[in-house]
């Protein structure tokens, strides 16, 4: 293969999977696909979506209000699937419901179980506040509920009051509190789903009637055979769906709700980050493709590419924007229309069913979610916390008072007629008084002066650390004071264009904080980068003699000229013992040291460079000065607030 054949590959594999939009210091080789993190990529479809589940919400209402007759015409229309003499037939609205919603949990199920595996929920422990929280939240609804309505008619629709609408409430998380950590973020969506997998389950089991035993034992037998073929690795995705849909079916033939099907499915995709050895795979797919295109390599390149990512974010990036842009705001469609009169309204202000929902969400939510958190944080000592301050904890108790989907879900089921008009005009009215309460509680956040603003939005809990291994003063090469508080960590690779871009940008950096200390490791991509090895053994030749930052920083300068003449040319110009620095090269003595390096860099789950990481948090986006800046003030903040 021609030097032209290989820097054309290069130029492909350092293009992988880069925005459109990403700017000059956005650039990462060798697939750092997100410049955002993934549940930053999560909230922001879930933005987009719920600015149109609020459309669609909005359109229902205003067409029941034109013509109520052609509203529940279009939705009570009949579908029917028929194969031979087998077949389903719901209205459109059944299939809205029960289908189409089946593939929204799914989706947020998937989102769920990446934060087990690799976000925040990653340390089990920072599970249970969560958990509890939501617990005391439903508990304390449901309680308000049915204080308006036991003894009464309606008291069986206590489970209205449960739970918390994923699109809307981290919608409006992200559109309101733009500001707030990840933290917060993972804190809550935690919350909600612990909120819908509850709610599922009462719907499994109280919102049920006439359960056919053999059907429902027919569905544990097809989601026993999706366990099965999980641990047996099959990834063949035909086989899960079809699975899948054959324990739907069952369960609707039971008289169970089946959209818990979604929920359970997604839960089981495991996430993970991509692999070194997968991602040298694909490119060695891609050289081979490259020199022979034929639809075998083109094939095999595909499939490399594929299965280097997990399937969690295959299935989250094919499946979320459509839940959360189409089938959410369908399902909002179906079933937030209802005919307002001033007849509804008067009954309305004074139904326990509406006065229960509302009340239930906007003060028991909130007033639940705060208050276990306390007590689990009470009762253990600390040793269990939020992983936020207590504002924030009070902002994320609000905001789980937005509930509209699962709850329009069990009101359809618990109720009809006046009662179900009741159930939904207070489940509308909650969600919008929700969300005013939310934006004043973060609104009074920002309006607190910069300390007290951080410690009430971060708290003193730890943030989790990306970096699986410490900076050690006695190995790692630092630059700037050792006992800094705020340390930017920098994987790179001494060939990629890339590094090279960035390292002006770090000396800026410290040049305006002299409070930060700046690490470098290796990371030589061999794969695409034919000189970046023996670059990096040049560098700590140079270390050998303790020059290692005038060799980086020249390394880095040259990065298209490091041939090994190059490298001799570089320490001669440093004043450097020219046969020792080319005996130090010619015996690897600086491999070791590189491989240690590798090595910590696979356990990070770092796979593209540069890669920085700030006080051991991985930092995603951009690496200007502005967006690095920012990065290390944010981190001096929490590690002042930490001291204090």
């Amino acid at each position: 293969m021609t030097a032209l054949d290989r820097n054309a590959i290069t130029g492909e594999v350092a293009t992988v999977g880069q925005s459109p939009r990403a700017g000059a210091y956005s650039g990462r080789t060798a697939w750092a696909r997100n410049l955002q993190s993934p549940l930053r990529a999560f909230l922001a479809t879930e933005t987009d979506g719920a600015w149109v589940v609020l459309s669609a919400a909005v359109g229902a209402l205003v067409w029941a209000n034109i013509d109520v007759s052609s509203y529940e015409r279009l939705w009570t229309t009949t579908l029917s699937i028929e194969l031979g003499d087998v077949g389903i037939a719901l209205d459109l609205r059944e299939w809205l419901n029960s289908g189409l919603m089946t593939l929204f949990f799914f989706v947020l199920g998937l989102a769920a179980r990446r934060e087990f595996d690799l976000g925040e929920l990653r340390e089990r422990r920072r599970f249970v506040l969560p958990f509890l929280a939501a617990l005391g939240g439903m508990t304390m609804a449901v309680a308000v509920y049915l204080a308006f309505n036991v003894g009464g008619s309606a008291a069986h629709g206590w489970g209205i009051a449960m739970s918390t609408d994923t699109a809307f409430a981290l919608g409006v998380l992200a559109i309101i509190g733009r500001r707030v950590p990840d933290r917060l973020r993972a804190f809550i969506l935690t919350v909600v789903v612990v909120d819908d997998l509850l709610a599922l389950l009462v719907i499994a089991t109280v919102y049920t009637e006439g359960v056919s035993a053999s059907a429902l034992m027919l569905a544990f037998g097809f989601f026993a055979c999706v366990l099965v073929a999980r641990a047996l690795g099959v990834r063949y995705g035909w086989v899960y769906a079809v699975l899948g849909t054959a324990t739907w079916v069952a369960l609707l033939e039971a008289g169970v709700e089946p959209v818990v099907v979604g929920l359970a499915m997604g839960l089981l995709v495991l996430a993970r980050p991509p692999a070194r050895p997968d991602l040298e795979r694909v490119v060695e797919r891609l050289r081979a493709f490259r020199e022979q295109p034929t639809p075998e390599l083109q094939r095999d390149a595909r499939l490399e590419l594929r299965t280097a990512i997990s399937p969690n974010e295959r299935l989250q990036q094919l499946y979320h924007p459509w839940t959360s842009c189409v089938i959410v705001p369908l399902f909002a469609l179906a079933n937030a229309g209802i005919a307002v009169d001033t007849g509804l309204i008067a009954r309305a202000s004074t139904s326990p069913i509406t006065l229960g929902i509302l009340l239930g969400y906007v003060l028991g939510k909130p007033a639940g979610v705060l208050s276990a958190s306390w007590i689990a944080t009470r009762a253990s000592r600390g040793r269990v916390r939020p992983p936020v301050g207590w504002a924030a904890v009070a902002g994320g108790g609000v905001l789980a008072g937005i509930g509209f989907t699962v709850s329009l879900l069990i009101a359809t089921l618990a109720f009809d007629g006046p009662q179900l008009k009741e159930a939904k005009l207070g489940i509308l009215g909650a969600a919008l008084g929700a969300s005013l309460l939310t934006w004043l509680v973060f609104r009074a956040i920002e309006l607190l002066p910069p300390r007290s603003r951080y410690r009430a939005l971060l708290g003193t809990d730890e943030p989790l650390a990306d970096l699986a291994i410490d900076v050690a003063a006695e190995r790692d090469h630092i630059r700037g004071p050792i006992d800094a508080p705020v340390t930017v960590l920098e994987y790179g690779d001494f060939e990629c264009p890339y590094c090279g871009r960035a390292e002006p940008i770090v000396r800026e950096l410290l040049a305006d904080f002299g409070d930060v200390r700046y690490v470098w490791r290796h990371l030589p991509l061999n794969d695409v980068h034919t000189h970046a090895q023996i670059a990096a053994e040049a560098a700590e030749a140079a270390a050998a003699q303790d020059a290692f930052w005038p060799m980086h920083d020249l390394l880095l300068r040259h990065h298209h000229a490091l041939r090994a003449r190059d490298l001799l040319r570089y320490a001669e110009q440093l004043g450097l013992d020219l046969e020792r620095f080319r005996d130090h090269r010619e015996q690897q003595a600086g491999a070791p040291r590189i491989a240690e390096d590798v090595d910590s860099a696979d356990l990070s789950g770092v796979t593209g460079t540069p890669t920085f990481f700030i006080n051991g948090r991985r930092h995603y986006g951009a690496y200007d000065i502005d967006t690095l800046s920012a990065a290390v003030r944010a981190a001096g903040a929490r590690a002042t607030f930490a001291m204090s």
